[in-house]
């Protein structure tokens, strides 16, 4: 049977010593094998707790302080457990320390000795280390992460306002890096976005972050910079993406990065005030021109332009709120014979003084504001509603781009026509023909959908575009809408005579049929009919009413504003 080795030897093969320490005296007893655990320290460092204490990094009073931070009962054993690290000399790296002990208190109550074991912990600290630094640093670039960015920004502003400093903050944008993505793939992408943090990170000055804001956005930190040194800043952060192309795997990509700032704190009093007012004139820059840079200003037209939109969006949707989004019925005649054919159902918005908005001082900014959804939503509920009580009718609306792919618009749609049947057959759906152009087969099945309802489909403000009759042929469009802009001149216009004269014999020979818009007069009139043109509708016709002529009974108007 093996011999049991001394406790010392276990305790040295472990990396573990003990120790007892008279806290009267100062005085530190340790087991035999601490030269082993600590090599490179001298005896007499480890003596007391005074001397240990010099080498104790970061915080050479963790000893003291660990003891005696409860009253114990008497002769009661206080447990406790602290780290540190232990340096023998400054050039020596840190030996990372987990101590665990108990103490006692003397007569008087206070702390008299400890005991307890030491143990060398330096993997589990590295282990902790490493996760601190990934919880504050992105995993490709190795620059800081958006949330400990934002945060390091927050107290950048704090200190630029206390002691009266000028900061500046950046965001860093690769210009077009879908592109790289769709040619060359992810892995790609990647890389060329590691390569830009390292031309950044190495034309930073002393005490400037970086930190990777979003896929291809960089956030900078420039501590003590005036808005001529952030020009400058600004400058050599673009000449080192641009002049040199980003060597890959699959060969060497050219890039180029745009940059928006905003100076702190004079244009920026918090870190959500910077950040969007980087972001905004980041997007500012790129739209003017790929690779270029902005700062923010003062704006005072943006700036009453946000409260009215503001202002607006309450309205639209205090207005949608309390139903008075209502529709107006333009009437669309045949041209030969000036009989209705059908009615467009235009919006209008009920002022609380009786007056109304109409559709172009509404939808234009409903789009903007990212409230046309729910617009149409309204509109498509009161058009089903008027050709359910109203057998006789046929009525078009207009849609929005985005709402041709809302699924919330179909669901919606769909159960009004389960729950109205035949009502489909007498509706127009008009689409932009910019919708039509930006892909062909997505708005098929849009089409092939509605006509499955038996509906008709418009493209409206054709000519206005680039719509091919090809790909009318292949939508199966119904109706052409010739946009008013070519319409409302063709009795002065060669042109325009001729433009449209060509669309409607084109029309007619794919066997689309042809709407006029904006026909101001009989003489505009005669000349679309003498060509083929099938329907008419404008100021001529007459223009948009809350009046139903088909019921007989007109509604009270509405006057117009806008």
């Amino acid at each position: 049977m093996p011999s049991v080795p001394p406790a010392a030897s276990i305790l040295a093969s472990l990396g573990q010593a003990t120790f007892a320490w008279d806290l009267a005296t100062d005085a530190i007893a340790w087991s035999d094998n601490v030269a082993a655990v600590f090599a490179d320290i001298p005896e007499a460092a480890l003596a007391s707790g005074a001397e240990f204490a010099k080498l104790i990094e970061p915080s050479r009073s963790v000893r003291r302080e660990a003891v005696g931070q409860a009253a114990p009962a008497s002769g009661e054993a206080v447990p406790y457990r602290i780290e540190y690290g232990v340096r023998a000399v400054t050039s020596a790296p840190v030996i990372w320390i987990e101590e665990t002990g108990v103490w006692f208190a003397g007569a008087d109550g206070r702390p008299a000795h400890a005991q307890g074991i030491v143990r060398i912990n330096n993997e589990r600290h590295a282990r902790d280390e490493q996760l601190l630094k990934l919880s504050r640093h992105d995993p490709l670039t190795n620059e800081l992460n958006r949330t400990y960015l934002i945060a390091s920004l927050a107290e950048t502003i704090e200190e630029c306002t206390r002691f009266r400093t000028s900061c500046a903050f950046m965001l860093i944008g690769i210009d077009h890096l879908a592109r790289v993505n769709d040619a060359f793939g992810f892995d790609v992408a990647d890389a060329v976005i590691a390569e830009v943090a390292k031309r950044i990170r190495a034309r930073l000055r002393s005490g400037d972050m970086l930190g990777r804001f979003s896929g291809n956005k960089f956030g900078l930190i420039l501590r003590n910079c005036t808005v001529d040194d952030t020009n400058v800043a600004a400058e050599r952060f673009l000449a080192a993406v641009r002049d040199d192309v980003v060597p890959t795997k699959s060969g060497p990509v050219s890039v180029t990065a745009s940059i928006g700032a905003v100076t702190i704190p004079r244009h920026a009093k918090s870190a959500e005030e910077a950040v969007n007012r980087a972001q905004e004139t980041l997007e500012s820059a790129k739209s003017r021109r790929a690779g270029s840079f902005a700062m923010w200003k003062p704006n005072v037209e943006r700036d009453a332009q946000r409260r009215v939109n503001i202002r607006v969006t309450d309205e639209i949707v205090t207005a949608l709120n309390e139903r008075r989004i209502v529709i107006g019925f333009e009437p669309v005649v045949e041209a030969r014979s000036r009989q209705p054919a059908f009615y467009e159902c235009l919006v209008r918005m009920e002022q609380e003084d009786g007056r109304a908005l109409l559709a172009p001082d509404i939808v234009p900014v409903a789009e903007r504001l990212g409230l046309i959804r729910l617009v149409d939503h309204r509109v498509l509920e009161l058009a089903i509603a008027e050709l359910a009580t109203s057998p006789g009718v046929q009525l078009s609306l207009n849609i929005s781009p985005d709402t041709t792919m809302d699924p919330d618009w179909w669901a919606t749609i769909e159960s009004l026509m389960r729950a109205h049947q035949g009502v489909g057959e007498r509706l127009i759906v008009e689409i932009t023909e910019t919708v039509a152009i930006q892909d062909i087969d997505d708005v098929r099945g849009f089409v092939t959908r509605l006509k499955n309802f038996g509906s008709k489909i418009a493209i409206d403000d054709f000519g206005a575009g680039y719509t091919s009759f090809r790909n009318l042929r292949k939508l199966g469009v119904d109706i052409v809408k010739i946009d008013g802009a070519f319409v409302q001149n063709i009795v002065h216009s060669a042109d325009d005579r001729a433009f449209v004269q060509t669309l409607i014999d084109l029309a007619r020979r794919l066997q689309i049929k042809t709407v006029a818009e904006w026909v101001q007069d009989e003489e505009a009139a005669v000349m679309l009919r003498e060509w083929g043109c099938d329907f008419i509708q404008g100021r001529l016709i007459g223009l948009a009413s809350p009046d139903r002529p088909w019921s007989g009974q007109p509604e009270k108007a509405v006057p117009a504003t806008g």
